[in-house]
């Protein structure tokens, strides 16, 4: 159905091609779903963009325009994120939730087969326990910059962010109205710049227009759901679940990324079996805005390649 409470996001413009709706969670959670039909005489499978903690799609801003070449394309907002509702049931902020919301939001699309689920960061985890939950019609994953699990714990090659969280979320709970009002009020220019200063993007290929709309989603959300679910996170693991999957997988890593450091990856993608591994050479936790050409072209090929076609499409048709 369409949403007209739903208002425009500043920092992109209206696509004709585009329609926008919205599912529920579980509890009953409004999420927020935007899609993009396949391009004329395309049949490929059906691509679900999942975002990393505090993001609202900001990591998939050349992949939107490029993906109907190969495929329908549909992107969502987690429960508190970007235009999605608050939780109706604020406890639920678990990996386990997410990935009940994005079964919610297959089924909204009308349960396409196959669909292939792509994650960024925390997205791999979110993609991850959906697969658990409903393999079923689950054509193929995309793992991007992120790890099965355990992310606090390896934070810039440290534990101290898994170390500190919990003392932290509570030190902002008892303050939240002082949190709140300063982190609303966060500088989006002096932050970006701060990024990279910190090295903590490729400054060579980050363009700062690019970065701009994820810091300003972070000043957006609440904090202390914010650590809650970064802590989350953190106590979650789909280690187990690596060796049972049984379909293609694509696993990209960024060699820069602090985030999640590209060994975690590679190890994932060695526990899971036939699963690809890529390295973005240079690319730091955001590399897939970095280098889009290369993650587009090796994206689409294996779409194209490893995907079965839909079932209800003759194989000629496939773009």
């Amino acid at each position: 159905m369409t949403t007209s409470w739903l208002p425009p996001p500043s920092h992109r413009a209206p696509n004709p091609d585009e329609s926008e709706s919205c599912a529920y969670g579980p509890d009953g959670t409004r999420l927020f779903v935007r899609r993009r039909p396949a391009a004329a005489g395309v049949s490929g499978p059906q691509v679900i963009l999942c975002d990393g903690v505090v993001c609202d799609g900001f990591i998939w801003k050349y992949l939107w325009d490029d993906l109907p070449s190969v495929g329908p394309v549909a992107h969502w907002h987690y429960r508190g994120h970007g235009r999605s509702a608050a939780p109706a049931d604020s406890d639920r902020i678990q990996v386990v939730d997410f990935a009940a919301d994005l079964d919610a939001v297959r089924k909204h699309l009308g349960d396409p087969s196959p669909v292939v689920l792509v994650g960024h960061s925390f997205g791999v985890q979110v993609a991850l326990e959906a697969y658990r939950l409903r393999p079923e019609k689950i054509g193929g994953l995309v793992l991007c910059c992120g790890a099965p699990g355990k992310v606090t714990e390896t934070f810039h090659g440290t534990k101290v962010l898994a170390q500190v969280l919990p003392k932290l979320i509570s030190w902002v709970e008892s303050r939240s109205e002082v949190v709140r009002a300063l982190w609303s009020r966060m500088p989006t220019d002096l932050s970006v710049k701060l990024a990279y200063l910190m090295r903590e993007v490729d400054v060579a290929n980050m363009r700062p227009e690019d970065l701009k709309p994820y810091v300003e989603h972070i000043a957006s959300v609440d904090p202390t759901f914010f650590f809650r679910v970064l802590h989350g996170a953190g106590e979650h693991s789909a280690e187990d679940l690596l060796p049972h999957i049984q379909v293609p997988v694509l696993v990209m890593a960024a060699e820069r990324d602090s985030f999640t450091p590209p060994d975690l990856a590679r190890r994932m993608a060695e526990a899971i079996p036939h699963a690809e591994f890529l390295e973005l050479v240079g690319g730091s936790h955001a590399a897939l805005i970095e280098q889009p050409e290369l993650v587009r072209t090796r994206l689409s090929q294996f779409l194209r390649e490893r995907v079965p076609v839909p079932a209800s499409l003759p194989l000629a048709d496939h773009g």
